[in-house]
C-alpha cells in the first residue's frame, strides 16, 4: 500500500475557481503549483487577452517570473495603456507548448500533444524605478540567462519608453496532453493505416552574428550555450 511521503503531503496545490476549474478533459488537468511553474519556466512568449477599446484582443509578448514573489511579468505596449485607461481590468494570459501532433487511425481521433497554463487577473503597470529594473531582468534571464550582466542596462530614457505589467500567480489552470493515439483498440485498429505520435521539439540554432558586428567579437559562452537546447 503506498503512503504519502513528506514532499507529497506538502505539494502546493493552486486554488480552484469557478473560472479556472476544471469541466471538459478533467483527466488531464491539474492543480499543482509545481505543474504550472513547470509550464511557465519551459517558455517566454505568452498571449495577453485583453479589451482595447472595446475590442477584445491577443496580444503575443514575451514574459518573465518571479517564482519566489510568484509574479508574472510581461511587456504591455498597447495592452499597458487599456490597462492605464481602464484600471482595474481583467485579463486572461495564456502559455502553451506543442510536444507533437498525435495522428490517428482516423481524423476524429487525430489531436495534439501539449502543456499549456492560463493566469486571470488585474495587472498593474509596474512604475517604481526599482521593481521596474528587476521586472525586466526577470523577463531577459528567462529569454537568455547570462544576457541581463552580458548587455548594458537600460538608460533612464529606455526605462522612461518601457512598458511592464505584473501580473500575480494567485489564479490560474494547467492542462497538459501526451501519449498515442486512443483508437488503438476501436473498430479501425485494423485498418491498415498508420498511427502514432510526431514529436515536435523547437530548439535554438547555431547562434548567428550582426552583419555589422566586428569581425573577431566572441560570441559569449552563456548564447553559444542555449544552441540545440529547446
Amino acid at each position: 500500500m503506498h503512503t504519502e511521503g513528506p514532499d507529497e503531503r506538502r505539494e502546493e496545490r493552486l486554488e480552484v475557481t469557478d473560472r479556472t476549474r476544471h469541466r471538459r478533459l478533467r483527466e488531464k488537468g491539474s492543480t499543482l503549483r509545481s505543474d504550472l511553474d513547470d509550464v511557465l519556466r519551459a517558455g517566454f512568449v505568452c498571449h495577453l487577452a485583453v479589451v482595447v477599446d472595446g475590442t477584445p484582443l491577443a496580444v503575443p509578448t514575451v514574459y518573465g517570473v518571479d517564482f519566489d514573489t510568484r509574479v508574472l511579468y510581461l511587456h504591455g505596449s498597447v495592452a499597458s495603456r487599456s490597462l492605464v485607461q481602464s484600471p482595474g481590468a481583467q485579463v486572461c494570459v495564456t502559455v502553451t507548448h506543442v510536444d507533437g501532433l498525435v495522428l490517428a487511425r482516423s481524423v476524429f481521433e487525430h489531436g495534439v500533444n501539449y502543456r499549456c497554463a492560463m493566469v486571470l487577473g488585474t495587472p498593474r503597470r509596474v512604475t517604481d524605478r526599482e521593481e521596474l529594473l528587476h521586472g525586466l531582468r526577470v523577463l531577459t534571464e528567462q529569454c537568455a540567462p547570462g544576457q541581463w550582466e552580458y548587455a548594458r542596462s537600460p538608460s533612464r530614457k529606455e526605462l522612461a519608453a518601457t512598458s511592464l505589467l505584473a501580473l500575480p500567480l494567485d489564479e490560474a489552470s494547467v492542462k497538459t496532453s501526451a501519449g498515442p493515439p486512443d483508437d488503438g483498440e476501436g473498430p479501425d485498429a485494423a485498418s491498415g493505416v498508420w498511427a502514432g505520435v510526431l514529436p515536435y521539439r523547437p530548439v535554438f540554432g547555431a547562434p548567428e552574428p550582426d552583419p555589422l558586428l566586428p569581425a573577431g567579437t566572441p560570441v559569449p559562452a552563456h548564447i553559444a550555450a542555449l544552441a540545440g537546447r529547446r
